[in-house]
């Protein structure tokens, strides 16, 4: 895809632990803690707080399976490439293919949680001004990635103070709130369930998507020190610190607001901060507008980055001869896909307007918990063609099925119209596949993608994103007195 940053990135030495687990934070945490923060509690009660850490476990169990195959096989990018090596190329399409449906319906959520922290200063918006909104939100991000994304990931880059200063400032004085006013943020926990056990799922269902983004963590196992051990302890590190970092910022509000604040609540972060920061005379406003704004840059940012991602699979796929070949017409000015980003933002714009935010959110899961089950399955093929490769990863018989049993188990507490919207759409994907196969392999998607540059590319993002940004400057200092080098060489072109 023409118009983009050329960034050629390699390795000067083997990424170590602290590196791999820098990774795997980068890759999960974004905008999505402001968008589904809280969002249990309307349903549970503060019994949600269970659900963070039984989707966290879910998706730590499903990471492995990743890394797994990561160890087993040459083969790169996630659940289109395992699944293919493993069965063949229309069950790889098909894994790529929820994973595309996966991350074009998020493309729909982030209007919706934008319209909803917007209406927490400027309450009252009707149907029409709310589309309006949305619309407006879209038509920025488009001409942003009409114009070309150099400029919006360098300003992406300076925002990332802006994105998570706020977040870090909620939680400090939020459980410096709950602890001078224990009892009262006790009282906000009694009753601990409210509401019904049956809906637990449902929970776990929303609040999971927060956790996805660990299938694009994967780097090539030779580019790491000792990557049968280094693997497994940087996913449970980082996603222990995932794990931690939400529980806390679901804490906090729980703690600070009443479940009848909570359930009325459009920017639950943003309520919760106006409340915490009132500890200090006079900034309780201040403390909302931060969280407010941080949310909303961040939601922007987010769904800014996606589009990206999003519009080069599309790209890829349809020079590959998988799509049609609008997706990848060219501005004749500005050299980028503008039919496939103009479908991309109309499908999405429908989609925010006749979806709820729990509803296209379990639908994303649902796409992405396909793809799942699909890499956790070709485990059992894939143990057999590379079983010299094996010998020493502990758990490795019973990890394939514990891993499918979590996708299984997120794909059953969808709801039913998700789960028939989803079935539609994955034979739509059949018929697509039938029609436009090409015979030779995916080779504009394996740049893209799979290949080690595109690897090595992508991981050195997600290495300075969001939450791993800091984490980046902590490790180059400790790096830096240890006389240790750089781990990254970098070209811009």
């Amino acid at each position: 895809m023409s118009n983009r940053v050329t960034t050629r990135v390699s390795l000067r030495r083997e990424l170590r632990l602290f590196d791999v687990t820098n990774l795997v934070v980068g890759a999960i945490i974004g905008a999505d803690i402001y968008v589904v923060a809280a969002m249990g509690s309307s349903l549970i009660g503060p019994a949600s707080l269970l659900a963070w850490i039984v989707a966290g476990l879910l998706a730590i169990v499903i990471a492995l399976c990743f890394a797994y195959s990561t160890t087993l096989t040459p083969s790169l990018g996630g659940p289109y490439a395992y699944v293919k090596e493993a069965a063949g190329n229309l069950p790889g399409f098909m894994a790529g293919w929820a994973l595309l449906l996966a991350e074009w319906t998020s493309l729909a959520v982030f209007p919706v949680a934008f319209v909803r922290y917007f209406s927490f200063y400027f309450p009252g918006l009707g149907f029409w001004e709310q589309a309006g909104l949305k619309a407006a939100f879209m038509l920025l991000i488009f001409i942003t990635n009409l114009i070309g994304i150099r400029a919006a990931g360098k300003t992406n880059d300076v925002l990332t103070i802006g994105k998570l200063g706020p977040l870090f400032l909620f939680m400090v004085f939020g459980l410096l709130y709950m602890g001078v006013h224990s009892k009262e943020s006790l009282s906000y926990f009694i009753p601990f369930l409210r509401g019904h056990w049956s809906d637990f799922g449902k929970v776990t269902v929303l609040v999971f998507w927060a956790y996805a983004g660990f299938e694009l963590a994967t780097i090539p196992a030779d580019e790491i020190e000792n990557p049968r051990k280094t693997i497994p302890r940087a996913i449970i590190v980082g996603m222990s610190i995932v794990v931690c970092f939400y529980l806390i910022t679901n804490l906090v509000i729980n703690g600070v607001l009443s479940q009848q604040v909570l359930s009325k609540s459009t920017a639950p972060l943003a309520t919760a901060g106006s409340k915490v920061m009132s500890l200090i005379p006079h900034f309780g406003i201040i403390g909302g507008i931060l969280l407010w704004f941080g949310a909303l840059i961040s939601i922007a940012g987010a769904d800014e980055s996606g589009t990206v991602g999003t519009s080069r699979l599309a790209y890829a796929m349809s020079a590959d001869g998988f799509l049609p070949k609008v997706f990848c017409r060219l501005h004749p000015r500005f050299q980028t896909p503008y039919l496939n980003l103009g479908i991309l933002f109309i499908t999405a714009f429908v989609a925010s307007t006749v979806g709820t935010l729990t509803q296209l959110i379990s639908t994303s899961v649902f796409f992405l918990a396909m793809a799942y089950l699909g890499t956790c399955l070709s485990l059992y093929v894939l143990e057999k063609k590379y079983h010299g490769a094996a010998k020493q990863l502990k758990l490795r018989h019973i990890l394939p099925g514990l891993g499918a049993l979590a996708s299984i188990f997120l794909i059953t507490q969808v709801g039913w119209r998700q789960i028939l919207t989803g079935i539609i759409l994955l034979l739509a994907g059949t018929l697509i596949y039938f029609f436009y196969a090409p015979k030779q392999r995916l080779h504009d998607v394996y740049q893209e993608f799979f290949s080690r540059e595109a690897v090595l590319r992508r991981a050195y993002r997600q290495a300075e994103s969001f939450l791993a940004h800091p984490l980046h400057h902590i490790k180059r200092m400790i790096h830096k007195q240890k006389g240790i080098p750089p781990a990254w060489h970098v070209d811009e072109g």
